[in-house]
């Protein structure tokens, strides 16, 4: 369970399309206030996953081969296949010259709610999900895996903490140098979505895959 939270929530923290939405984000007029707010809903949100997952297990992982162990299992399989043509699909199509997204001309008006709304909007819901199913064996009565949850949901925030505090700390820099890293970002934004979704993906797929066999 550790191994492949480590490696979903890996993958979650440098996805580029939120980590460049925080950058426009902060350098807004408020942008610490603003991304602080998206930074807060982003960990919320993973902390509301797993106490839903958690509520429903009771804190006890099912016993092996059981039916809610092979539906979680075969639920991590089906993200990461679906993540693997995902990959692929956006690998083998035409480069589309795209614009920046409409929200980015409001962002200096926007409001906290807003950006909590849009971390939400922006949460890599499969990669998400992949996490959830893992936690189904996660047992509340060890401190091992309460660390490991709580690993979890700050690897997956890891970006945006930096990111937040480093604005917090040198505004200056931060602002050019995130900047810089936003442009960055855009520029391999297909490369980057296409690498994680594929890695990713593989891997979910070869752990549930033995999971299931094993």
């Amino acid at each position: 369970m550790v191994l492949d939270l480590v490696v979903i929530g890996t993958a979650v923290t440098l996805g580029p399309l939120h980590n460049s939405a925080f950058i426009l984000l902060l350098s807004s007029r408020r942008g610490v206030r603003q991304g602080l707010a998206f930074l807060l809903s982003w960990l919320a949100n993973l902390i509301a996953v797993i106490a839903c997952v958690m509520l429903l297990t009771g804190g006890q992982p099912p016993a092996r081969h059981s039916v809610p162990s092979t539906a979680a299992i075969a639920a991590k399989l089906a993200i990461g296949v679906a993540l693997v043509l995902y990959g692929a699909h956006r690998h083998r199509r035409p480069p589309r010259p795209h614009g920046p997204p409409r929200w980015t001309a409001r962002v200096d008006n926007a409001s906290p709610a807003t950006a909590a709304g849009l971390a939400w909007l922006l949460q890599p819901w499969a990669l998400v999900g992949a996490g959830a199913a893992t936690a189904v064996d996660a047992d509340l009565s060890t401190v091992t895996d309460w660390l490991a949850l709580t690993g979890y949901c700050l690897l997956a925030t890891l970006s945006l903490i930096v990111m937040e505090l480093y604005a917090l700390r040198a505004p200056a820099a931060a602002d050019a140098r995130l900047n810089a890293l936003r442009s960055w970002l855009e520029q391999h934004q297909e490369q980057l979505i296409v690498t994680l979704s594929l890695l990713a993906g593989l891997w979910l797929t070869a752990r549930s895959t033995y999971e299931l066999i094993a």
